[in-house]
């Protein structure tokens, strides 16, 4: 049985399609904006996971017996947690805001059958964020949006967004959405990869 992901993530599509992973994308309707208001003050990997819970739950309930696959990802900077950008000009203000900062981005997956969560794992990355100057964040707006519109962090490491950073601790899958090589341990757990 091919697993399902809950999500229409381009960047975990591409994560699972490259290392090869069958797999079918089911979209899921939550609201995050309630869930992270009723978990003011939980550390970010928890929230994460919290909502890659919710993302699965209702796919899983919907479809018998299949795995499902949920994920988020949530940025912090100086403890303050963010969302996707809104706008263009909240873009500019979270960047302004990044600049000559560290960034933790949680990356959390779970898998569920039935409803049930069979694994789950959160990972951390570090990013420091170099000195950001006006001109260079008008211009990476001017050619990064909308593509960045959808990126909570507003960036794309595997494109321009990497010039935003100095130095990155942590996994590169991490960074892209999803804590990969345990994923794939899990799958291999479950039956679903062959060991």
């Amino acid at each position: 049985m091919t697993l399902i992901l809950a999500s229409q993530s381009a960047s975990r599509k591409a994560m699972l399609q490259d290392a090869g992973v069958p797999f079918e994308a089911r979209g899921s309707d939550v609201d995050e904006g309630a869930i992270k208001r009723e978990l003011i003050g939980v550390p970010g990997c928890q929230i994460a996971g919290v909502l890659a819970e919710a993302k699965a739950v209702g796919v899983s309930l919907a479809a018998p017996g299949r795995l499902v696959l949920g994920g988020d990802s949530l940025v912090e900077v100086c403890g303050r947690q963010f969302d996707k950008p809104v706008s263009r000009d909240n873009a500019v203000e979270h960047l302004e805001f990044f600049s000559g900062k560290e960034m933790h981005l949680h990356s959390a997956a779970v898998l569920m059958r039935d409803g049930a969560v069979v694994w789950k794992t959160c990972e951390t990355a570090k990013l420091q964020v170099r000195t950001l100057s006006p001109g260079f964040i008008q211009s990476y707006i001017d050619r990064e949006w909308p593509a960045v519109a959808g990126c909570v962090g507003v960036f794309r490491i595997e494109a321009l967004g990497v010039q935003l950073f100095e130095q990155i601790d942590g996994s590169h899958f991490t960074v892209l959405g999803m804590p990969l090589l345990a994923l794939l341990g899990a799958l291999r757990a479950q039956g679903e990869l062959p060991s």
